[in-house]
């Protein structure tokens, strides 16, 4: 009875952890999938406000707008005639104490001088970028990371090197637009 018993909870812990499980996010390009691996047990203010913004297809058709060859792409403010997108929602609490780094391959929130200032842009390090961390600068606070790509790295680091330009007061804009086409949550990575 005791051996049932045990397995009947192991099945339901089994069970229950299945359920459980990170959110994964495509973000489809013009220039190949991207698939990120999201922490809400990290992060879960930032997430609930990335997925919200995903099931609402607000990312479709906006581009990565800024790209530091050596640091980051930055994505989810402009389309590609560079039209700003207003964000829908309030901007979120900062959660960058979480334990996560800003290590090569890390999705983190964008924001402003206002450390709960993060709307909708967000980036992926191209590189460990440590120094964006909780803690690491003098204000301690540093940059939500709240996933990892888990696959598409490649994608990403071509991303990382395509020519860029500066137009007007907008640095480092790819040359021809890095088009997010969509963005979907999926159940697994393909």
């Amino acid at each position: 009875m005791k051996k049932i018993l045990l397995l009947l909870m192991l099945s339901l812990f089994s069970f229950a952890a299945a359920e459980e499980k990170n959110p994964i996010v495509l973000i489809k390009t013009n220039m190949g999938d991207i698939y990120v691996e999201l922490y809400p047990d990290k992060a879960p203010k930032t997430v609930k406000n990335f997925l919200t913004y995903v099931k609402e297809k607000f990312y479709d058709g906006l581009i990565f707008h800024r790209v530091v060859k050596g640091f980051v792409i930055q994505g989810g403010g402009f389309d590609k005639n560079l039209k700003y997108r207003k964000p829908t929602h309030p901007p979120v609490e900062n959660e960058s104490d979480n334990g996560l780094s800003n290590v090569r391959g890390t999705i983190a929130m964008a924001r402003t001088s206002d450390p709960h200032s993060a709307t909708t842009q967000f980036f992926i390090n191209l590189v460990d970028n440590t120094y964006l961390d909780y803690g690491k600068n003098p204000q301690k606070w540093g940059y939500t990371v709240f996933g990892k790509v888990v696959k598409g790295i490649d994608v990403v680091d071509e991303i990382g090197n395509v020519p860029v330009v500066n137009v007007g007061w907008m640095m480092n804009v790819p040359v021809k637009p890095v088009i997010i086409e969509k963005m979907e949550i999926v159940e697994k990575v393909k």
